[in-house]
């Protein structure tokens, strides 16, 4: 006969016929756990789908074993440090197009080079314009018949002639043309039939189409100038820590070019949008560049750092993250560990960021967290069972009888062991012909993607009451160890321990 549970099958367990009620119970609970392969609790931390976790005991030699170490709840200024990288973009601020007001012909170019750098008044090519000519004679015919009338004693007749030079000077300014032009043509009183096109600004030439003969009308883009005195860098930010920067937050910029060098600045912009394909966030800086060291479509790396504020932290090893709930375990002195469940905020450097479930100045474990957790858990797992006192080869009363139990090696390792169990009767004499059984326990440990483990050994009887089994240990670190004796079907004696083998998980 077996049993089946969620794809699993199980011999039989045959139970003694007669049980005290705690190995009643223990024996129940023994059967859940190897039926479920996890363990039952006897203290829940959390939900209900939290953790199975039991306080524990610890004593000072096997925290000086397992490494174990205790670190103090702080409060006190946290800033964090974000990695990152990002791309030199020009600063759509600080462009600007060259187009004509008026439709023609380009005649010559000066500037045909990109990212060449050109002076705020510097000649970018000339133009001739039909229209533009017919202003500017205009403009001409008006100063030539204001100069003619302007001693005319009839009243409104100069005043009338200089209305005209007025339109016919602001219809050249409507055109785009230069005051450089406008002054030579007043002075020299002459029609030029191609123009200068002056740059409007000083920067670098990023674009540009302008070709002699090329027709071009007022929706013609001829030029696109950028001032790169200052350039802006977009970081790439993670959704899971754009909560942390804020506009202010300062930085830094290095690049591979200029090693040793680093450029500072400020977040100055924070776009509303995602990245769908990064899932990253763009985060602005404006930079100086006055030396033009850092150029268009440079790649760089960017270091943030966030100021949190005030808050509590503790070290991120100090957390034990089972994928659904944070715990930690909380030292309450003399060697007495107690899990609980924390809500935790950002991540900064090595430390967390707690929102519920400490105050300052408590000490938690800082390490070694597995182990108490794998401890917790099987203390969990046996409900009353009690850590024992130091010394995994101590006498123990259970039922009638006594058991002693002791590893070749000691302590057990991963690997081949030999475990001697030493089982009397309730006045110390040997018992000779019991039946021994020796189980070994490990509960699962998801956080670590470990299932749980369990070996037994049979032990067969040797001189005065000796019993030897041998278990091969699948890993190192605690096991729940499990020792019963019967003879004629009743049990005479048991003991639980708690067995810490040295080698790796």
């Amino acid at each position: 006969m077996s049993l089946q549970l969620q794809g699993l099958s199980m011999n039989r367990v045959a139970w003694p016929r007669r049980w005290s009620k705690p190995a009643w119970l223990c024996g129940l609970l023994t059967l859940i756990v190897l039926a479920l392969g996890v363990g039952m609790p006897s203290l829940t931390v959390g939900a209900p789908d939290a953790p199975q976790l039991a306080p524990i005991q610890v004593s000072p030699e096997r925290r000086q074993l397992i490494g174990l170490q205790i670190a103090i709840v702080q409060q006190k200024e946290l800033n964090d440090r974000i990695q990152t990288t990002a791309m030199v973009e020009p600063d759509e601020q600080r462009e600007s197009y060259v187009q004509t007001r008026f439709a023609g012909w380009i005649r010559k170019v000066f500037v045909n080079q990109t990212y060449q750098y050109v002076r705020r008044g510097q000649p970018l090519f000339t133009v001739y314009s039909p229209d533009l000519v017919s202003a500017e004679q205009e403009y001409l015919l008006a100063l030539d018949t204001t100069s003619g009338l302007r001693h005319s004693e009839v009243q409104g007749v100069a005043s009338g002639a200089d209305s005209l030079v007025q339109a016919a000077l602001e219809r050249l300014r409507l055109f785009g043309v230069s005051s450089s032009e406008i002054s030579r043509l007043k002075h020299e009183r002459t029609v030029r039939d191609a123009v200068e096109i002056d740059s409007p600004m000083s920067g670098y030439v990023v674009e540009w189409s302008a070709l002699p003969n090329k027709y071009v009308q007022p929706d013609t883009r001829l030029y696109t100038i950028t001032n790169l005195s200052i350039v802006w860098v977009y970081a790439a930010v993670y959704q899971s820590q754009i909560g942390e920067v804020k506009v202010g937050d300062p930085l830094s910029v290095t690049v591979d070019a200029y090693p040793g060098r680093t450029f500072k600045g400020r977040i100055d912009f924070i776009w509303q949008a995602i990245d769908s394909t990064t899932r990253t966030a763009r985060v602005r800086c404006a930079l100086l560049n006055p030396e033009g060291l850092l150029k268009v479509g440079m790649y760089v790396s960017i270091t943030l750092e966030p100021q949190l504020g005030n808050a509590l932290v503790i070290p991120d090893s100090g957390v034990f993250r089972t994928g659904t709930h944070n715990i930690v375990f909380l030292d309450r002195g003399d060697g007495y560990l107690r899990p609980i469940e924390v809500q935790l905020g950002p991540h900064a450097g090595q430390e967390f960021v707690v929102i519920k479930g400490l105050q300052a100045g408590q000490q938690i474990v800082s390490s070694a967290n597995f182990l108490i957790d794998s401890e917790s858990q099987l203390q969990a797992a046996m409900g009353t069972f009690v850590q024992p006192p130091p010394g995994a080869g101590a006498t123990a009363s259970a039922a009638s009888g006594t058991v002693k139990v002791t590893t070749n090696p000691s302590p057990p390792h991963k690997g081949s062991n030999e475990v001697l169990v030493t089982v009397g009767d309730a006045a110390g004499r040997p018992v000779r012909d019991a039946q021994v059984s020796v189980v070994f326990f490990m509960p699962a440990m998801p956080a670590m993607g470990m299932s749980a483990m369990r070996v037994e050994g049979k032990a067969t009887p040797g001189k005065n009451g000796l019993y030897a089994a041998t278990v091969n240990l699948e890993s190192g670190g605690t096991w729940n160890v499990t020792v019963t004796a019967n003879e004629n079907g009743r049990e005479i004696a048991s003991r639980q321990l708690s067995m810490m083998a040295t080698g790796a998980m």
